[in-house]
């Protein structure tokens, strides 16, 4: 079904953010925005006519340029110059729903009125969203100083009939497909260039896509984390209310009240125990995925209020009659945000893995690699190593992007955020973090067998169940890749209550 979205100055909040990701919806400005952009457009046509002060990137140049002035018979074609000279992006491209998401960033944050662009742009850009076309953008070429210049570049490209677009997943010229669906090319006029380029939208639908990923990853590493810490025969009194009262970190109390609802009315954890404490993996998940917990709702905040913003230069004022020069297409906030993020992302891996490891280390009375007859069979063995390449890949990726800068503009853009780098690392540990909870799912779910005939909790085992009809119980070796692919599936697209 399709759903509309009317991009409006309603404030984005995270569940309208999904909708985008996850449902097929239309975008349509509403009027309200509509007078917002052509009002904004009036005024910098009326202020281009009327005045000789320079304005930067309006009737001047770009960057370490911003002292050559522009005729005003060339102001378009410096806007047009503009859009082709930035695009220099290389690398693989990126994913078409990260393309999806720039769009609509880019027409929500033009829709506010203060960029300077004409109407027939941001609808043009709201056609491409509607119509599941897609500019090719790729990896590299963003500083995330002034903002994203080199993907949106290749973002706009397409509104003037150049470069090429990924629709129904065919390749095609743009030009073939503004003609397949009777779009004339745009010709940008003064600014408009300028405020196509400028922006964070590439960093930012990174990170939205990333948070929201992450939000459903910390669900799933607390529910597969409360199943490991039965299948192990482990203690629950870490988890008692009273322990996270008297350290009141915010995560962490959530976490073991989350794990406690998990746990209730589980067999496996009445039955008496031999041993005194369980290893810090499964006695401090509290800790840890509360940390992590607090890491993410923070970087919601800095997405959320990154997306309900403006992020061109300069910025347009109509009603105070002013035009800013400023620096809202900085990256800072986002790569710090990113970084952070790839941090508590990744540590939800870390300890996964490690709770894997001690499942099939033969401890607690089960066999060793979780088969019935170690030695000529392998069992789940190999899939810690892949967990721990996994998890080393992710520390490598962990090194802060935002701590570097290098001068760009002939000194004139002379300190960036690197926030593009931040985001294409923290894409990457999420992924990798699916994979590492797939790992420790299978492994939960197969060592729980060994416990049989007692159940863990009703929740727990409905769960379990549901993830047996994808992925069976392990009987002797098999080809294990498959497993893991369908384990991955599963958790991405399993409804979570």
């Amino acid at each position: 079904m399709t759903v509309q979205h009317s991009i409006s100055s309603h404030v984005l909040q995270l569940t309208d953010l999904e909708r985008i990701v996850s449902e097929d919806c239309q975008l349509t400005l509403s009027e309200e925005s509509q007078k917002k952009i052509i009002r904004c457009r009036t005024y910098l046509d009326d202020k281009i006519a009327t005045t000789t002060q320079p304005l930067y990137g309006i009737n001047t140049g770009f960057g370490s340029l911003y002292n050559k002035n522009i005729s005003r018979e060339d102001l378009e074609r410096l806007q047009d110059n503009l859009v082709k000279s930035h695009a220099c992006g290389t690398g693989p491209e990126i994913p078409q729903e990260i393309v999806r998401l720039m769009l609509f960033l880019k027409v929500q944050s033009l829709s506010y009125g203060n960029s300077g662009v004409q109407l027939e742009t941001v609808q043009r850009l709201a056609d491409l969203f509607n119509h599941h076309v897609f500019p090719k953008v790729y990896e590299m070429g963003s500083l995330g100083a002034s903002g994203d210049l080199v993907p949106l570049a290749h973002l706009s490209l397409p509104l003037t009939g150049l470069g090429e677009v990924n629709i129904e997943n065919k390749t095609f010229p743009a030009k073939e497909i503004l003609d397949r669906f009777n779009w004339k090319p745009l010709r940008f006029k003064a600014k408009e260039g300028l405020a196509l380029l400028n922006g964070t939208q590439f960093m930012s639908a990174f990170g939205v896509w990333c948070v929201l990923h992450a939000h459903r990853l910390l669900k799933l590493a607390n529910r597969i984390s409360a199943l490991s810490l039965d299948a192990f025969d482990g203690r629950t009194e870490p988890f008692d209310k009273k322990v996270h009262i008297i350290r009141p970190q915010k995560g962490q109390g959530k976490v073991a009240t989350e794990i406690r609802k998990l746990l209730e009315g589980s067999q496996l954890t009445t039955q008496p125990k031999k041993h005194v404490q369980d290893p810090y993996s499964f006695r401090c998940i509290p800790q840890v995925h509360g940390a992590s917990m607090d890491a993410i709702d923070y970087v919601t905040e800095v997405m959320l209020a990154e997306v309900n913003g403006v992020t061109d230069n300069p910025n347009i004022f109509p009603e105070e009659d002013e035009i800013i020069s400023a620096g809202n297409f900085h990256g800072q906030p986002l790569a710090l945000a990113l970084d952070f993020l790839c941090i508590a992302v990744a540590e939800l891996g870390s300890i996964s893995e490690r709770r894997t490891y001690q499942l099939i280390s033969g401890s607690r009375d089960l066999p060793n690699y979780l088969v019935a007859n170690p030695g000529i069979n392998s069992g789940l063995m190999i899939p810690q190593y892949t967990a721990a390449s996994l998890v080393s890949q992710n520390k490598q990726l962990c090194t802060p992007a935002s701590v570097d800068s290098i001068v760009s503009s002939n000194g004139q853009e002379d300190h960036v955020s690197m926030g593009a780098n931040a985001a294409l690392k923290a894409y990457r540990v999420v992924n990798n973090v699916f994979s590492i909870l797939a790992i420790e799912v299978i492994t939960a779910t197969q060592a729980l067998q060994f416990r049989r005939p007692l159940l863990t909790s009703p929740q727990l085992e409905k769960f379990a169940n549901t993830f047996r009809a994808v992925v069976p119980f392990m009987e002797t070796d098999r080809l294990l890749h498959n497993d893991m692919v369908n384990a991955e599936r599963f958790l991405k697209t399993v409804k979570l209550d």
